[in-house]
């Protein structure tokens, strides 16, 4: 199949480098001149590993493209995936912008005497309705009553977690198609086929707020955890020995991933989608109490560990951050708790050197580049090497994922917010 792919963010990079790996061809569409120069060049725009060896392969076996512009590409697409970034408007709402603009886009740009319909498959997250209230409006405008006959409408989520993206594509834990009638989408069936879960074929509302139950779920219990650990500490009880009992149980709470108290949630799925929730909630006139103090809840664990790991801290003390992503192997900073420590410590007048080596500043792009700036203006001057990081002397070295076992830094304190409930 022909596949174009709107949006090369971290989705659709990774879509793009899977689906033409798969055997498909893929033409990626971005208004950005550096993700299209990078993906016409075989490179990766994000550091996601695995995506861009598999970008690099199938550039030179001929199966992928990049360009700013729709132009003819879709002429002979069989599916066009929609991964546009939908980030938190003002009122805690998903900016649909975005998703307006692409959706205009296609619906000028697709041929009204196709031999079959074009399958637009929309991955962004977004409020329930919004297929049929926003984007199946701007192709009845354009392509009048021939728009149920040109273009099939479909909501499939995603469901990749940075850092692992390319083993979450191939290895899902479910497939979500979501169709106007529920039944099963031909297109979307050849797409998946060989990769081995669960597939659900619904409605598109339904399909639409199953990404906003998954992440909010999640958001629920990170947030839990915390709330229990600070409890414990506060009581001199083992938070250790409490998490041990309550993940045996297996069969009731469910998973043991994100119920173990430490580091705040970040990133640019769990928190814009919890506000969106809450939006949503607030619009309805549904009382959603825990929900609602999810994201107070995460800042103040935010505030908390900061407060714990400057607490025999000297004004003017050296502090070495290893890991400011908010997860390691990637470079999204956005929302990203550990930049938000930083911040703190800067404000707070620590002399502070940062060490992240999948992070380049000059590879930033789109909202991740301005949320790296608005966030951390003084970014470029923060990172050091290796080299650096290990012969320096530093009064503290803070941990905020894994990437601190990577370095030799002899007797130094080093204190692991991610351990800290």
């Amino acid at each position: 199949m022909k596949v174009v792919i709107f949006g090369l963010g971290y989705v659709g990079c990774t879509a793009a480098a899977c689906i033409a790996k798969s055997g498909h061809h893929v033409v990626g569409i971005d208004p950005s001149p550096e993700k299209v120069e990078a993906i016409a060049a075989g490179r990766s725009p994000i550091s996601e590993p695995g995506v861009d060896e598999m970008l690099s392969d199938a550039l030179s076996e001929g199966r992928l493209e990049a360009s700013r512009l729709v132009d003819s590409h879709l002429n002979e697409a069989d599916v066009a995936i929609v991964c546009v970034g939908t980030p938190s408007g003002p009122d805690g709402a998903h900016n649909m912008s975005y998703i307006a603009q692409v959706s205009r886009q296609i619906a000028e740009a697709v041929k009204p005497d196709r031999a079959k319909p074009l399958t637009v498959a929309f991955r962004s997250t977004m409020r329930p309705g919004s297929i049929d209230q926003i984007i199946a409006p701007i192709f009845r405008a354009s392509l009048k009553d021939a728009a149920a006959d040109v273009v099939e409408l479909v909501y499939n989520p995603e469901f990749l977690r940075e850092a692992t993206a390319v083993e979450d594509y191939f290895n899902p834990p479910k497939i979500v198609i979501g169709t106007q009638s529920g039944k099963p989408s031909e297109a979307m069936d050849q797409l998946h086929e060989g990769i081995d879960a669960p597939v659900f074929h619904v409605g598109i509302r339904e399909a639409e707020f199953t990404k906003f139950v998954d992440n909010t779920w999640h958001a629920v219990k990170v947030a839990f955890a915390n709330e229990v650990g600070r409890v414990c500490q506060q009581l001199d009880i083992s938070a250790r020995q409490v998490h041990e009992i309550f993940v045996s149980d297996t069969k009731l709470n469910i998973s043991a991933y994100y119920t173990r108290p430490g580091g705040a949630f970040g990133g640019s799925c769990l928190p814009k989608d919890v506000r969106a929730l809450q939006h949503i909630a607030s619009d309805t006139g549904a009382n959603t109490h825990l929900i609602d103090s999810l994201i107070r809840s995460n800042e103040a664990h935010k505030h908390h560990q900061f407060t714990k790991v400057t607490r025999d801290l000297s004004a003017g003390a050296r502090v070495l951050l290893v890991g400011l992503a908010f997860k390691a192997d990637t470079d999204d900073l956005r929302e990203s708790p550990a930049v938000d420590l930083a911040r703190k410590l800067l404000d707070s007048g620590y002399k502070v050197s940062v060490y992240d080596p999948a992070l380049r500043p000059e590879k930033l792009v789109g909202q991740n580049l301005g949320y790296a700036y608005a966030h951390l203006p003084s970014i470029d001057t923060l990172l050091v090497d290796k080299a650096t990081a290990e012969s320096e002397t530093y009064d503290l070295i803070i941990s905020t994922n894994r990437l601190v076992k990577t370095l030799s830094l002899g007797d130094a304190k080093v204190v692991d917010v991610s351990a800290i409930p």
